[in-house]
């Protein structure tokens, strides 16, 4: 079962694993403040964006199989949230999946912040690192980025 299936403009929901909307009429947006989509014991998928619904359908999957895997949303990328970043940074491991640049995104600032924080779980980042033509549907397999290679990754972290 994919928790994204419902959709609005194109834009997938994120569905709860009750099955209701994450971002529904309720939601408030803080800036500085991550999102905690699901607790994790083995430890955190950090994503945004456009890879937050492909992050999320890896997390279900490796949750499925018993792997317990926990995502957070990060809507504010300049910003540290401390709370988040001592959760995540304190689990097995951490992987950032974002559609920027690999070398300028999030994953090359997200390694630092845990450093400078005493934190050392396994870490990996996946981002853009070819470049390309065409849109999404092309780019995001070409690039690495769908839920098989999120999960590869995951499974590789966890070990």
């Amino acid at each position: 079962k994919q928790w994204y299936q419902r959709r609005v403009h194109g834009v997938p929901w994120i569905l709860k694993e009750d099955g209701s909307r994450y971002f529904d009429d309720s939601y408030k947006f803080e800036p500085g403040k991550d999102e905690v989509i699901a607790e994790g014991t083995a430890g955190y998928v950090v994503s945004y964006g456009d890879m937050l619904y492909r992050s999320w359908d890896a997390v279900l999957r490796c949750r499925q199989e018993g792997l317990n895997v926990g995502l957070i949303n990060k809507p504010t990328l300049n910003l540290v949230d401390e709370q988040s970043i001592r959760k995540v940074g304190s689990s097995h491991f951490v992987l950032v999946v974002e559609s920027l640049n690999q070398k300028t995104g999030l994953g090359s600032k997200f390694g630092t912040w845990l450093l400078e924080r005493g934190l050392t779980p396994r870490y990996g980042y996946m981002g853009t690192v070819k470049e390309g033509c065409g849109g999404l549907t092309e780019q995001i397999p070409h690039q690495g980025l769908d839920p098989q290679s999120i999960i590869k990754r995951i499974r590789e972290l966890s070990q």
